[in-house]
This record gives structure tokens, C-alpha cells and sequence, in this order.
């Protein structure tokens, strides 16, 4: 399988971690679309929402009630959107949660570089 989550989880491509245990991991996105910008990624591949389990489902939720409000809380953020893809937009097929704070203002894409933002999560 060349599925780059897999291999990020492998170790096989280096990743800013914020958070990982049995279950998941939670990576700074490479890409963000504002400052903050994480994934909630499962260690198991799955390709969408739809093959998930029930006890996955509730590890990622509880994972974001843990991850979300840290991020707010260290980039003062306003509020917080939960997405997930499906189909077509789904650029890369292994289920995915993302974090995206949002900070009520302008700065609605990022505007820091990706070290500092982990620098202030990493925390």
C-alpha cells in the first residue's frame, strides 16, 4: 500500500507530532490552511468514515475533545472546526479528522510557519 499516512505513521516520513498514542496520532497537516491546522490520524488503515468501528469513533471524538480545546486555549483561538472528507474531496484515502481553529478575524489562513505553530502546541 502507498498510502503517505501510513508511512507517516510507520516513521517512514517524518511528521510534528502533538499527540499519539495506541490508537492514533495527531500531526501538525503539512499543508495547513490556517495556523494550527492538525489531523487526527488512526494508526489502522482505514479508508473513510464508513470502515470505521464504533470503539475508533469514539477514541478519535475523545482524542478531539482533548486536542481542540488545548489548541484554542494555546493559539487563542475563537472557535474550532471538526472536518472530515468523504469522496471525492477526500484527497488522500485514509480517514482523517482535521482540526482547524478559527480565530475571528482576517487571519483566516496561515500565517506562521509550521515550527513556530508546533513550538506553541508542542508544549
Amino acid at each position: 500500500m502507498d498510502c503517505i499516512f501510513c508511512k507517516i505513521i510507520k516513521g517512514e516520513i517524518p511528521s510534528k507530532v502533538l499527540y499519539e498514542d495506541e490508537l492514533v496520532k495527531v500531526i501538525m497537516d503539512v499543508n495547513p490552511t490556517v495556523n494550527g491546522h492538525a489531523l487526527i490520524i488512526p494508526k489502522k488503515h482505514y479508508t473513510d468514515y464508513l470502515e470505521l468501528d464504533q470503539n475508533i469513533i469514539t477514541h478519535i471524538w475523545d482524542v478531539a475533545k482533548k486536542m481542540g480545546p488545548s489548541i484554542m486555549d494555546k493559539l487563542k483561538a475563537k472557535s474550532l472546526t471538526l472536518l472530515v472528507n468523504f469522496g471525492d474531496d477526500q484527497q488522500v484515502k485514509h480517514f482523517h479528522m482535521h482540526l482547524l481553529p478559527n480565530f475571528g478575524t482576517m487571519e483566516s489562513k496561515a500565517t506562521k510557519t509550521s515550527e513556530e505553530i508546533f513550538s506553541i502546541l508542542k508544549d
